[in-house]
C-alpha cells in the first residue's frame, strides 16, 4: 500500500490534493519510503505541482545525510513506482484512509508504551489524547456548502431544535430563536456583585433539569461554593435552610432531583491565571475516558482569569491582544467539542454605577466582544433591587435581531441563587422591550408610526423582479 500511495502522489493530482495533508513521514516503515515522501511533500508545498520521476532523482541527489544504502534503496523505489489505471479514486481514498488510521493507531500505541516505560517526554495523562487523535483521523468529504444545491440539509438545520441549548428563561429563548447553538461562545457582563455567577449557576441548574450534561469550570469560586449554589437552586432552599438540613433530608432531596433528570453535573475548579484552553481540552478528554461524561454545555467562570496558550503571560502584549487571544482559543474549544460555552466578564470602572451598559464598558479588552457570538449585560439599580429584579440588555446577538427586546426584566431570588421569568406587565416601559402584546415601545412614537406605514407599503407592493 505504501508504494501505491507514493506512486499516486506523483501521478494522480486529485488523489494528492486530498490525502497529502493527512500523510506524515512517520506513517511509512521503510527509510527509503520516508525519504521519498519527504521529497514529494516538500516539492508539492514549494511548487504547488506534482514532481516527475526525473525531478525526484535530482532532488534525491541534493539530500544530505543519507547513507549509501538508503540512497540506493530510494533510487530503486523511484524507478519502480507505477500506477494502476484501473484503480478508482474512491478505492484509493478509502484504502489510503484505512492505511493512515491503522498506522497512526499503531504509532500511538507504541508511543503510549514508551510513555509507560518513562521513555517519552509526555506523562501518562497524554495517552488518551494520543489514541483519540489516531482514532479520529478521517478524510473530510465536504468541500463547502452549496447554497443553491444543499437546501435540504440547510432547511433541516434551521428546524433542528435539539441542536440548541434552551434557557429556563422565556425572553432569552425569544431573543436567541430557541436557545444557543453549539460551537458558540456567549458571555454575561456585569459589575462586581450584580450576579454573574448567580446567573450562570441558575442557567446551569436549568440545563440540568432539561436533561443536559453540564460542566461548570470555576476560576473564581471553589468547587464546594459552586456546588452549594447549585444545591440552593435545585433543592429550593436558602443557604441557612441548606445548612440546617439533616443528612437524610439532604440525600432525600438530592434523590428527587436525580430522579427528575438524566443529565449529569460536574464542577471543576482551577486556580486563577494558571489554566487555558489546553488544560480544558485535557479535562474534557479525561472526563470522557474516566467518567464517560460528555457535556452538552460548558460554563466558564470567568474568561478574564484564563491564560492564553499562544501568548505567554507577561510578554510584551497589551490586554486587548491577550484577552482576544484567550477568547479565540476558548471559542475554538467550543467548535472542537461541538458545545456552547457560556462565560462572564466584568464591566470597567466607567460602568460601575451605570444603568445603561454598552459594549465599550467591557473590562480589559474590546477584543472579547469582537470574538463572542452572544453577549448580555446584567444591570442592577436600587429600584430594581427593591423589586428583586435585574435588567438584561442585549449587547451582541448573532442568533437574532438585537433590536427586538433590546432590554427586558427578569426576577432574581438571591437567597436560592435563581433567576425567573416575571409577568409581562412589568416589561411595559422598558425601552426596546416588548409590552404585553410584544409591540415595541418605539411604535407609539411619531417616528415609529411612520416607520410602520412604510413597512406596510413595502409589504403591499411586493418585489416583482427585475425588468
Amino acid at each position: 500500500m505504501e508504494e501505491t500511495i507514493l506512486a499516486n502522489l506523483i501521478e494522480n493530482e486529485k488523489f494528492t490534493r486530498k490525502v497529502i495533508p493527512y500523510l506524515t513521514e512517520e506513517l511509512f516503515t521503510e527509510e527509503s519510503e520516508r525519504i521519498l515522501f519527504g521529497i514529494i511533500n516538500e516539492h508539492v508545498e514549494k511548487y504547488n505541482a506534482l514532481p516527475s520521476k526525473e525531478v525526484l532523482h535530482i532532488e534525491l541527489g541534493n539530500q544530505d545525510g543519507i547513507s549509501d544504502i538508503a540512497f540506493t534503496d530510494t533510487q530503486n523505489l523511484i524507478r519502480g513506482l507505477e500506477t494502476d489505471d484501473s484503480s478508482k479514486l474512491d478505492w484509493l481514498l478509502d484504502n489510503t484512509e484505512k492505511f493512515i488510521q491503522d498506522r497512526s493507531l499503531h504509532n500511538a500505541i507504541r508511543q503510549s508504551i514508551r510513555i509507560l516505560d518513562a521513555e517519552g517526554e509526555h506523562t501518562k495523562a497524554a495517552i488518551p489524547e494520543l489514541l483519540q487523535e489516531a482514532l479520529g483521523i478521517s478524510f473530510d468529504t465536504q468541500v463547502g456548502h452549496d447554497i443553491l444545491v444543499d437546501t435540504k440539509d440547510r432547511f433541516d438545520t434551521y428546524h433542528l431544535k435539539q441542536n440548541r441549548l434552551r434557557f429556563n428563561l422565556d425572553y432569552l429563548n425569544r431573543i436567541t430563536n430557541g436557545g444557543l447553538p453549539t460551537k458558540t461562545l456567549s458571555c454575561i457582563m456585569a459589575g462586581t456583585g450584580v450576579g454573574k455567577s448567580l446567573a450562570m449557576c441558575s442557567m446551569a441548574a436549568g440545563n440540568l433539569m432539561d436533561q443536559k450534561n453540564v460542566l461548570y469550570i470555576s476560576l473564581e469560586l471553589s468547587e464546594e461554593m459552586v456546588a452549594q449554589r447549585i444545591d440552593q437552586n435545585l433543592l429550593d432552599v436558602t443557604q441557612d435552610e441548606l445548612m440546617d438540613l439533616s443528612r437524610d433530608e439532604f440525600e432525600r432531596k438530592v434523590d428527587k432531583v436525580r430522579e427528575s433528570t438524566k443529565g449529569k453535573f460536574v464542577v471543576k475548579s482551577f486556580p486563577p491565571a494558571s489554566v487555558g484552553s489546553g488544560h480544558f481540552r485535557h479535562l474534557l478528554n479525561e472526563l470522557r475516558v474516566k467518567k464517560n461524561f460528555v457535556p452538552n454545555v460548558i460554563y466558564l467562570d470567568y474568561i478574564n482569569l484564563c491564560t492564553s496558550a499562544r501568548i505567554k503571560a507577561g510578554s510584551n502584549f497589551n490586554s486587548y491582544t491577550y484577552i482576544k487571544a484567550i477568547a479565540e482559543e476558548i471559542r475554538g474549544l467550543a467548535v472542537e467539542f461541538d458545545v456552547p460555552i457560556i462565560t462572564a466578564t466584568q464591566t470597567n470602572r466607567d460602568a460601575v454605577n451605570s444603568s445603561d451598559i454598552e459594549l465599550d464598558n467591557t473590562s480589559d479588552s474590546m477584543g472579547l466582544p469582537m470574538t463572542l457570538d452572544f453577549m448580555l449585560a446584567l444591570i442592577s439599580t436600587e429600584e430594581l433591587d427593591e423589586q428583586n429584579q435585574l435588567m438584561v440588555k442585549q449587547l451582541k446577538n448573532r442568533f437574532g435581531d438585537p433590536s427586538t427586546h433590546k432590554r427586558f426584566l427578569i426576577g432574581v431570588d438571591r437567597s436560592k441563587m435563581r433567576l425567573y421569568d416575571i409577568d409581562s406587565s412589568y416589561q411595559v416601559g422598558v425601552m426596546g422591550s416588548g409590552a404585553e402584546e410584544d409591540v415595541p415601545l418605539m411604535d407609539s412614537t411619531a417616528f415609529g408610526e411612520a416607520d410602520n406605514d412604510r413597512s406596510k407599503t413595502f409589504k403591499k407592493n411586493k418585489f416583482k423582479g427585475f425588468s
